[in-house]
């Protein structure tokens, strides 16, 4: 005959039970990522990359400047990623529009990456340096970069118009 004590499970499983029924995993959503605007977000890392890769060390002054907003529009573009990517916009129940504050980053990266380039290219222009030739494709993967900052934009700023309810 058993007693009360060996017929209940011991005071750790049933901890652990309780903790395992509370935590929940992200889910993985790869689905973003085969729509346009999921697209368009890997190729400005991708872009991003080149831009810094190209441009790294910084020989002259305006590179400087260029890879601080590569690098920043870099590391904001990977954070929105892992947003899209763990689906922190539906797990997370916060008072945020995701979507303009999105718009608004991307569209800072846009304006940003365009002077960056104007002055990389100007800088590297008339010099004469053994790393002018990847500084000056580190400007054109820049304007690129510009372009698809910009799609991203666009892309945004009509998912943000369609989401808004009209007023009266």
């Amino acid at each position: 005959m058993m007693s009360a004590a060996e017929s209940q499970p011991p005071p750790q499983t049933a901890a652990k039970t309780e903790i395992g029924a509370q935590a929940s995993f992200p889910k993985i959503n790869i689905e973003h990522f085969r729509t346009l605007p999921g697209i368009v977000k890997l190729v400005q890392l991708a872009f991003g990359i080149i831009c810094m890769a190209c441009a790294s060390p910084a020989y002259l002054q305006g590179t400087h400047w260029f890879l601080f907003v590569a690098t920043v529009s870099f590391i904001t573009t990977l954070l929105w990623v892992f947003v899209y990517l763990l689906s922190v916009r539906e797990e997370l129940n916060l008072p945020i529009n995701w979507v303009l504050s999105e718009l608004m980053n991307t569209g800072v990266d846009t304006v940003l990456y365009f002077i960056a380039c104007i002055v990389q290219l100007a800088v590297w222009g008339e010099v004469s340096h053994p790393y002018r030739a990847a500084n000056i494709t580190a400007g054109v993967f820049g304007i690129l970069n510009t372009v698809a900052y910009g799609l991203g934009t666009y892309f945004l700023f009509v998912q943000w118009k369609s989401s808004r309810t009209p007023t009266n």
